[in-house]
């Protein structure tokens, strides 16, 4: 969700070379193929990518000292005169390593380099240089380790340099690098750039401007990449990020409104048929149940749905779907379930079966798999060839499927409703390509997505302004609380006696993995560890070395069975089929179990490498068990010995309520982690101002204030220009 100004202008760089925002990278001076290549790699094309390729965290080398001022570990800058620079090897190491006596009118200083040869070449005797780096202690002496430098030229010496330095003597800009390409060579690419700047037109109102107190867009340019202090790079950066989720929210608003607009299959508000329904289940519904179903069925009723469903695990979000469907079908419309697994999709196909036994009412299941059709209280297979017909016809039919119902193949005649079961796992060009499904192009079948993933208000403003939301915030009751223990190593054994001792009163259990095959402590990249600032030093538990450990050491008086993702689909069937059927006693599986997979029976879990998964997660996968009267358990179990990942995985003992989990694991984690977008492209900066909820609100009501002025933006061209910009590169997350 980068944010640019939309600009034609051009500007005359050092060397006499014209260029604009839109030209390639590769007009660049000094970007040949091999910088390009790697350019390329971190999405920068265009010039405009390059200035919008911001830094995120600054080093502070504004610190400018004499040589005889200096401490010891301090990070510091000096100018001084090279006496003398020369080259040694080690021999242990076989190490060059370069040495430059660096002096000024107080002192001498020596400034060290590692395996950089080509430094005496761009280092002549006699040149001033300006250094930045860690001071460190060598036996007496002081000495500058692999400092940053640069030649300052009399003329820069005189007219206080440091205003006009890149890489030394000021706060100095760090980027997100890839191998081949560093921050010094950003920095050299971008600092003549920033001339653009002067060309490039504000795409904001000067009400905008100056209601939210916002720095403009030439001097934030500057600032954000070689800011004068701190409080300007933040004041740039707050800009930089009004303006992205401005654009945002301005581009879901707008989709809500024209959403609203079309036209949408009018659903029969039939309250004698949902009290039937309500009549036929054994069980009642929850308050929030209740409203939900209500404002679902006025909303089908009066207006285009395109509704977000949150709700706690085992809150019971798939009853409020099938009466949703109900409603539907009877009002003589055809409904498409879209789940994530054939797992899923299966067990759907059972319960809308069951549920909906009294109404008779058409279900098909239509995965890679499988095909079934269940019709007037008959179940039995179909070919793919035959369903598709049946489904191309005017008939209404709840067709429930994976994948699968977005082939070329098959065609909805008369689609009324979608139901996108754990939204979150689907794009939004596969919901599209749903909705393209429907016969009827004049008309909009109404959206229901769901999701277990309690999602905070923040987040659900920044990425689903576009959706009205309905939350499901109460469990059934009778539901025992699930209680929770954190394991460490020592109290393994005692977790395993008691498990068997359940098992045998005819309980069954989970046993989560965060791998499929084994991983080395060394192939580990930090982004996938919950605490990114530290590299843990621990074993990754994988599935298949545990279902060895368990079946063979642990319980080889169990049935213990084994689930992943990589086994085929006939292969997952046969073992949750057992494992429904009591017939498996422990499962280890992966996160495949996460979403939607429900055993009544089994009320014991563990989880291995817990510290691997975030709260949210952590709950889901907990939501798994205690789905019936029987008192259920969860155990987690960390070989860490970081006390803050302890007292993290604590917060679950105490904490059984979702929302109030996904606020907390919001704030530990970041927006990136929570939403699963760490690599999406989202600007770091964005993400982690999607924890500030005031600044988010503030921006939506804005944005809510320049639609009701002019939908159109016409009034404002500049704003047009850029928001046009904004939509053709955004994709929805």
């Amino acid at each position: 969700m980068r944010a640019c100004g939309a600009c034609d202008g051009s500007s005359i760089l050092p060397g006499g070379t014209m260029i604009k925002l839109s030209s390639s990278v590769s007009e660049l001076r000094g970007v040949g193929p091999r910088y390009l290549k790697y350019l390329e790699k971190l999405g920068i094309k265009t010039i405009k990518d390059l200035l919008w390729y911001f830094p995120f965290r600054y080093e502070d080398f504004s610190k400018i000292k004499k040589i005889n001022e200096i401490e010891p570990e301090e990070k510091c800058s000096i100018i001084g005169t090279v006496k003398k620079i020369n080259v040694r090897r080690t021999f242990r190491k076989k190490m060059i390593i370069i040495e430059a006596i660096i002096e000024d009118s107080t002192g001498q200083i020596t400034a060290i380099w590692f395996n950089q040869i080509y430094l005496l070449k761009n280092i002549p005797l006699g040149a001033t240089l300006s250094l930045s780096g860690k001071v460190k202690r060598k036996g007496r002496k002081l000495i500058l380790s692999s400092p940053s430098y640069e030649i300052i030229s009399r003329q820069k010496l005189e007219k206080k340099f440091y205003q006009e330095t890149v890489h030394t003597g000021r706060l100095v800009p760090i980027y997100s690098e890839t191998k081949g390409l560093s921050s010094r060579a950003l920095r050299y690419f971008i600092k003549p750039l920033l001339k653009l700047a002067q060309n490039i037109k504000e795409p904001f109102p000067g009400f905008i401007l100056k209601k939210h107190g916002l720095m403009g867009l030439q001097q934030s340019l500057y600032q954000i990449h070689f800011p004068s202090s701190l409080l300007l790079a933040k004041k740039a950066k707050r800009r930089f990020v009004f303006e992205s989720l401005l654009f945002s929210q301005l581009y879901l608003l707008k989709i809500k409104r024209k959403n609203a607009l079309l036209k949408a299959p009018k659903i029969n508000l039939d309250i004698p048929l949902l009290q039937l329904f309500t009549g036929s289940l054994s069980f009642p519904f929850t308050e929030c149940q209740r409203k939900t179903i209500w404002e679902i069925a006025k909303n089908l009723h009066q207006r285009p749905m395109n509704r977000l469903l949150e709700g706690e695990v085992g809150s019971g979000k798939t009853i409020v779907a099938v009466a949703a469907s109900l409603l539907t079908i009877k009002s003589g419309y055809q409904v498409a379930v879209m789940a994530p697994t054939e797992i899923l999709a299966k067990q759907h196909f059972n319960k809308f079966k069951n549920f909906l036994e009294p109404f008779q009412v058409k279900i098909a299941l239509l995965t890679s798999s499988t095909t079934k059709i269940y019709d007037d209280g008959l179940e039995g297979k179909i070919s793919k060839q035959s369903l598709n017909k049946i489904i191309a016809s005017s008939n209404p039919i709840l067709v429930i499927g994976t994948h699968a119902l977005i082939q070329k193949n098959v065609r909805f005649s008369h689609l009324g409703l979608i139901v996108v079961d754990e939204q979150h796992r689907f794009g939004i060009e596969q919901r599209k390509k749903l909705i393209a499904k429907n016969a009827k192009k004049n008309e909009m079948p109404h959206l229901l997505s769901m999701t277990a993933t309690p999602i905070p208000r923040t987040l659900a403003l920044a990425f689903y302004g576009d959706l009205d939301l309905s939350v499901l915030d109460e469990l059934p009751k009778g539901r025992k609380k699930i209680i929770t223990k954190v394991i460490t190593p020592k109290g393994r054994k005692k977790v395993y006696d008691f498990i068997r001792q359940k098992i045998n009163k005819g309980r069954q259990a989970f046993v989560i993995c965060p791998r499929i095959e084994e991983t080395k402590t060394s192939d580990i990249n930090a982004k996938d560890l919950v605490t990114l600032s530290e590299r843990l030093n621990y074993e990754v538990k994988a599935v298949k070395k545990e279902y060895k450990k368990l079946s063979e050491e642990i319980f080889p008086d169990l049935k213990v069975a084994m689930l992943h993702g990589k086994m085929k689909p006939k292969e997952k069937e046969i073992v949750m089929k057992d494992f429904q059927e009591n017939k498996i006693n422990l499962l280890v599986s992966t996160s495949v179990v996460e979403v939607g997979v429900d055993i009544p029976n089994a009320s014991l879990m563990i989880i291995e490498g817990a510290e691997h998964f975030g709260l949210a997660q952590l709950h889901q996968f907990r939501g798994r068990i205690g789905r019936s009267h029987y008192q259920s358990y969860c155990f987690l179990f960390s070989e860490s010995p970081q006390r803050s990942i302890t007292n993290r995985l604590k917060t679950l003992v105490k904490c059984n309520d979702g929302f109030h989990l996904a606020e907390i694991d919001l704030s530990l984690r970041g927006p990136g982690e929570f939403l699963g977008t760490k690599q999406s492209g989202i600007p770091d900066l964005v993400m982690s101002s999607l924890l500030d909820k005031k600044f988010i609100e503030k921006v939506h009501k804005q944005a809510q204030e320049i639609l009701q002025q002019d939908p159109t933006l016409k009034k404002w061209p500049s704003l047009l220009a850029n928001f046009q910009e904004f939509t053709q590169k955004t994709r929805r997350y």
